[in-house]
């Protein structure tokens, strides 16, 4: 009488062909493969014959139960529930099922006691056999889960913990390694485990892994000290015995790393359907790798573009941010125009006014300040006490630096004429800047210590706006004369008497813009 084993979940069944001795286990190569943790990779053996059927634990790890009860062997009745871990089956009978003819078994050819086999990845798609038995099936479908847990996945480092948990689940080995490759060309471990999933120290044999890379093929070597190809010293001090390694390749071609495992404790571990397997399951890695490292990048690109745009104009910080070189540790000398202004009376003003209510108008007057150097594409520089330094030509310059310097400087004015006409219907204080600007080569580039770096601009041209801020009047911007040469479309500008500037030998021709 034929039997059926039926998950309790109704997802898997099973025919017990008579007379023939299935193994239970987590392995895909198993003859009933069930891939769940509690199972171990030969869990147990099933015995149909015409007396009946019979169950025998293989020293699983999570044990074997018949109706709840832990068993060593027993025999299985229709309706009984049979446990293999945590997973249940019930034996049913099944009737007027056509007689299975026994296939005859087949070898798998040798040479040499070593199956060499190198399969170019570009035949995964047909590299599975036609559908023959439910085994077949059942890698289909953990060939489905892998590809769900995998996409389900976009942090690099834990996508590759899940490929190496996957390996250990489905393929009966000692040892799995993921190597990626670097910007050199180099193939370094991202991800290492023993049997038993935890972290494992072993060199791969790099005469594997160069011939997968290189040729872009998956290799099966089943007897590996005996295969003429890899007769690297690392194989025999690593004792190791039966080996597959698939290349990851990305949809460009690229090879972005290899997939490896191996078993030293027998030769012949793995057969060709194992290889057709990995090969699948190392494409749909790849992808997931590929997808993972693209998400990461996207995912780097957005940070580093918020960060750019609390101090540059949007546009500057998405040309920045799509060019990696554009801010670099150190700096250069570059012609920028430099930006100060400063509120006028500012330290009485906070004299007479509550904390939160300083607070309040300070961060109105700093955002549309902010705003009008954006919208002339310029830089925050930095903001000191009340003051607001921007600057126009670092990172990026561009030829009309010093014209869209003025108009913000201009702009700022207008912006504030908006804000006290608003703050004084609410009967808030009302606030004056002056500002200086000047033009001319500074050092740019990041300025601190290891600890805290910041992009800024020093030298002379930022001392002279600095210092042309505190000499400008409420209302009033000053420009220094080689900011005035540098102006392509200068705005109507009237000459004031020189000034005298900290740190200068001689007065500096200074010019107030006609508001």
């Amino acid at each position: 009488m034929p039997y059926k084993l039926i998950s309790a979940a109704g997802d898997q069944s099973f025919d017990l062909t008579p007379g023939a001795l299935l193994v239970v286990g987590r392995a895909v190569t198993s003859d009933i493969p069930v891939f769940d943790p509690t199972i171990s990779r030969r869990h147990a053996e099933v015995l149909c014959s015409d007396s009946g059927v019979d169950v025998r634990d293989l020293g699983s790890s999570n044990g074997t139960f018949l109706n709840g009860v832990r068993i060593d062997a027993a025999g299985v009745a229709p309706g009984d529930v049979v446990s293999f871990g945590k997973v249940p089956f019930r034996l049913t009978e099944v009737s007027a099922l056509p007689p299975l003819q026994p296939t005859p078994a087949t070898s798998m050819p040798r040479v040499s006691s070593t199956i060499v086999r190198q399969v170019p990845v570009g035949d995964v798609g047909g590299t599975l056999a036609p559908p023959s038995d439910q085994k077949l099936a059942q890698k289909l479908s953990l060939l489905l889960e892998v590809s769900k847990g995998l996409t389900r996945t976009v942090d690099t480092a834990a996508l590759l913990d899940t490929i190496a948990g996957f390996s250990l689940q489905t393929f009966d080995v000692d040892y799995v390694s993921i190597l990626l490759t670097d910007e050199r060309g180099e193939h370094v471990p991202k991800v290492s485990r023993d049997r038993h999933g935890q972290a494992a120290q072993r060199s791969v044999p790099q005469s594997i892994v160069r011939t997968a890379v290189a040729d872009k093929v998956a290799i099966l070597s089943d007897n590996a000290p005996e295969d003429m190809r890899f007769g690297g010293q690392s194989i025999l001090m690593q004792r190791v015995r039966s080996t597959m390694c698939a290349p990851l390749v990305a949809h460009t071609g690229e090879v972005l790393g290899v997939l490896y495992v191996d078993n030293v404790t027998s030769t012949h571990r793995f057969d060709e359907e194992d290889l057709d397997f990995l090969i699948a399951f190392a494409s749909i890695a790849a992808v997931a790798i590929e997808n993972g490292q693209f998400s990461e990048r996207i995912r780097q690109q957005l940070v580093v573009r918020n960060n750019f745009e609390r101090y540059f104009a949007p546009t500057l910080a998405a040309q920045i941010a799509s060019e990696p070189g554009a801010v670099r540790l150190g700096g250069d000398k570059r012609p920028v125009a430099v930006l100060f202004s400063d509120i006028r009376g500012f330290t009485t003003l906070s004299e007479s006014m509550n904390p939160d209510a300083m607070a309040t108008l300070l961060s109105e007057y700093f955002t549309d300040m902010v705003e009008c150097v954006f919208r002339h594409g310029g830089t925050l520089d930095k903001f000191i006490g009340d003051a607001v330094m921007a600057q126009w030509g670092a990172p990026l310059g561009s030829s009309d630096d010093a014209d869209r310097a003025v108009r913000a400087a201009i702009d700022m004015m207008r912006a504030l004429n908006a804000l006290n006409i608003k703050w004084r219907g609410e009967g808030r204080p009302e606030l004056a800047i002056g500002i200086g600007l000047s033009f001319g080569e500074v050092f740019a580039g990041n300025i601190g210590s290891e600890r805290r770096l910041e992009f800024t601009v020093i030298g002379d041209t930022v001392n002279t706006a600095s210092r042309l801020c505190s000499a400008a009047e409420a209302g009033e911007i000053l420009l220094s004369e080689p900011m005035r040469v540098a102006l392509g479309a200068p705005p109507p500008l009237e000459e004031r008497a020189p000034l005298e500037l900290r740190g200068k030998a001689q007065p500096v021709r200074v010019y107030r813009v006609r508001l």
